[in-house]
């Protein structure tokens, strides 16, 4: 039975990586932690291969249905690298029970930062239908770019600023709580690399597949190991699951998914913080 859970936890975690370019990592910890029996710091280092090779595998299946804008999600992932292996290290001197009132904390976070992107959502939408379609301020085109060299040299350094920090918080989440940080990755790319919604899904995948393999390449020596059997079967459903949701995200609207996804981490975090939290007293 805790094995069929933890099947059908993997397509949840697939199925929102895929459609919505993030949330779904944040699922993979409690898993192992709470239905695998797993340590957290053998569950973070588990769901870093849970969450790189389903990103790999939903950025292969964007990129070939044209979602997917290579080179600005690669210089993401590049420039989020330090960040990941700094998390990677440090986690290793954390100890558990502290690891996981953190991660409980980032559940409550992501779980708050997603309901209100909802509420904003709908409020935008109803804005815009009672003002006629109203134009908003521009934003950034797709092709302008942050720093140029040639004729002149021309910085947009407060896109630049916001990229550079942004990146490298996300490298530090990857590394330290095992998650990919999709819920920052993908308003990082419409805001600071202007990429338009029906692109930053799975060029966020690309950025998560980055951070993630350099974080459990810094933890391959410092790391616990985990239990490989049901991180695999995690992986797998994960990955089948992510395919789908990618395909889903190209064929339907998103919202209402979305809309449950975000209740489901409300609910993990606040079961997750309710078993996290007395252990630190």
């Amino acid at each position: 039975m805790t094995l069929v859970l933890a099947v059908a936890a993997g397509v949840l975690i697939g199925l929102a990586l895929g459609a919505l370019g993030g949330g779904g990592s944040i699922l993979a910890v409690p898993v192992l932690v709470y239905l695998l029996d797993q340590s957290p710091a053998q569950a973070t280092t588990g769901s870093l291969v849970i969450v790189g090779v389903t990103s790999l595998i939903g950025a292969v299946t964007a990129a070939r249905g044209g979602q997917v804008l290579l080179a600005r999600g690669v210089t993401f992932g590049l420039v989020a690298v330090g960040g990941a292996v700094l998390g990677a290290r440090a986690s290793a001197h954390v100890d558990e029970d502290i690891l996981l009132a953190a991660f409980a904390a980032l559940m409550l976070l992501v779980g708050g930062v997603m309901a209100l992107r909802q509420l904003r959502h709908h409020r935008g939408a109803a804005s815009e239908d009672g003002a006629g379609g109203q134009q908003h301020a521009a934003r950034p085109g797709l092709d302008d770019p942050i720093i140029t060299f040639s004729p002149t040299f021309a910085c947009a350094c407060p896109r630049a600023l916001k990229v550079l920090i942004t990146a490298t918080f996300v490298g530090l989440l990857t590394g330290f709580l095992g998650v990919g940080g999709g819920f920052l990755v993908v308003p990082a790319l419409v805001l600071g690399l202007a990429l338009p919604m029906t692109h930053a899904a799975g060029t966020s995948l690309v950025v998560i597949t980055i951070t993630s393999a350099a974080a459990l390449a810094a933890r391959a020596d410092v790391g616990s190991t985990p239990d490989w059997a049901p991180v695999l079967v995690l992986t797998a459903t994960s990955a089948v699951a992510a395919v789908l949701g990618v395909r889903l995200a190209a064929r339907t609207e998103t919202s209402r998914l979305s809309v449950a996804f975000t209740v489901l981490v409300l609910a993990v975090a606040a079961y997750t913080t309710v078993r996290a939290v007395p252990a630190l007293l």
